[in-house]
């Protein structure tokens, strides 16, 4: 009887064990199915109620599946937090490397070339504005090392890498005055084999160059038309481009002398010649860029020998006169090549060395200071705007706007060296306002 009794309680054991793992198996069952929205989308059902789940908690996953507003990002290895006190934005939105830029005649745009095929037209109107618009122009299966304008402001025209051509693409705008679409409409013939180092247009409209890293140089007209090939005769080419006064080419590389030649035009406006006009010396060694003031009165050089110096150039070389040295300073060499821009005053000279920006007083050839880490890589191109307020440096997925600080510095010694000198009451009370408004902004850079 005792057996039996026994028996009865482990079977009643037995069942309600059952029934609770049961119960236990259908409970994860229906969490699997109405409460996990992450589920594997690969698991169906047959019924149409099952098919309905499915679709509903698909849903529910993407939504959830969202990158959150709040969700705190990587920070970004290309140095896009690149902060100082300088700085007055990032022109930000280059999915690469940026190689070049150059602005429009009429001030208004900037075109920026980038190394993932891109070339990307900004409107500049207004820098201290949040956003700006831009259009995105792509080069099917290539990128483009060199960029400009030209002198109307209706065109930009390329210069690409992997098929080594010069492609122009016309411009059109809305109504608003903004850029609408670019579309490419003359591609030149191939003529260089290597790389290309030095590319412009004439800011008269009148022709184009482009120089390879050998010694050949090409003059076009706008067209596409060869007008005449050159020999640099420097061995290797390091850099070549137009003065802004649309009359001279220059060239510079292996020589310790700087090559300036003259394009000659008729009255009526036909291509002439090519002639040497003058030579830029003093150097030791070879030079590795050349920047030019607004009228080509001042030229400046900066070489292997880690000097730079800065050139009277505005002579009447016909009647024999020669270019002079004004200045001369030493920059800090490292083991990439530097490359320069000059103010449109000529006050100012910027050298790109590594990531970081040198700023030079081209009157004492002294350093005023030093922008450290602009990028994570080196420093591709930089240029000055119009006006000289403002420094744009080219690098990796942005363009740097720096304030021209030192320009503001350089502006009172030269303000001050004139009232050295005997004034009239008008220019002395201009000078003295002009000192003290660059004052207050050197103050509010802490300098």
């Amino acid at each position: 009887m005792e057996d039996i009794k026994a028996g009865q309680n482990l079977n009643m054991f037995l069942v309600g064990g059952l029934t609770i793992l049961l119960c236990f198996i259908l409970h994860l069952v229906y969490k699997a199915i109405f409460s996990t929205p992450k589920r594997d989308a690969s698991l169906t059902t047959e019924s149409d109620s099952g098919a309905q789940v499915d679709e509903a908690v698909s849903e529910v996953a993407q939504v959830e599946n969202r990158p959150s507003k709040s969700k705190k990002r990587a920070p970004w290895k290309g140095k896009a937090e690149f902060t100082h006190p300088w700085l007055l934005k990032n022109l930000k939105g280059h999915p690469g490397n940026v190689l070049h830029m150059d602005f429009s005649a009429n001030g208004k745009f900037m075109a920026a070339t980038c190394d993932d095929g891109s070339v990307i037209l900004w409107d500049i109107r207004n820098l201290t504005q949040k956003e700006h618009k831009t259009l995105r122009v792509n080069i099917p299966f290539d990128y483009a090392s060199r960029v400009a304008w030209s002198p109307d402001s209706k065109a930009f025209i390329v210069h690409t890498v992997e098929e080594n051509t010069i492609i122009v693409y016309k411009i059109e705008k809305k109504k608003d005055g903004t850029i609408g679409a670019a579309s490419p409409v003359i591609t030149f013939d191939k003529v260089h084999e290597d790389n290309i180092v030095g590319f412009g247009i004439s800011s008269n409209g009148k022709f184009m160059m482009s120089c390879s890293s050998k010694t050949d140089m090409v003059i076009w007209d706008l067209k596409g038309q060869q007008l005449d090939r050159l020999d640099t005769y420097l061995m290797s080419t390091h850099a070549a481009k137009i003065s802004p006064c649309g009359r001279f080419v220059v060239a510079t590389g292996f020589s310790p002398d700087v090559k300036v030649m003259e394009v000659y035009f008729t009255k009526s406006g036909e291509f002439k010649q090519v002639s040497k006009a003058f030579e830029l010396t003093g150097h030791s060694s070879g030079i590795y860029d050349v920047a030019f003031d607004v009228d080509t009165s001042h030229i400046a050089t900066i070489s292997k020998d880690g000097t730079w110096k800065l050139y009277h150039t505005k002579i009447d070389y016909t009647h024999g006169e020669s270019p002079h040295v004004l200045e001369t300073g030493k920059y800090t060499q490292s083991s990439t090549s530097p490359n320069i821009a000059l103010s449109p005053n000529a006050e100012v000279l910027a050298v790109a060395v590594d990531s970081a920006v040198e700023f030079y007083d081209t009157y004492t050839g002294q350093l005023y200071d030093t922008v450290d880490n602009i990028y994570s890589g080196t420093i591709n191109y930089m240029c000055f705007d119009a006006s000289g307020k403002y420094l744009f440096v080219c690098g990796d997925r942005a363009v740097r706007v720096l304030h021209n600080v030192c320009g503001y510095f350089t502006t009172i010694a030269s303000c001050s060296r004139l009232l050295s000198h005997k004034q009239t009451s008008a220019t002395t009370e201009r000078l003295n306002n002009t000192i003290k408004s660059c004052q207050e902004t050197l103050a509010s850079f802490g300098k």
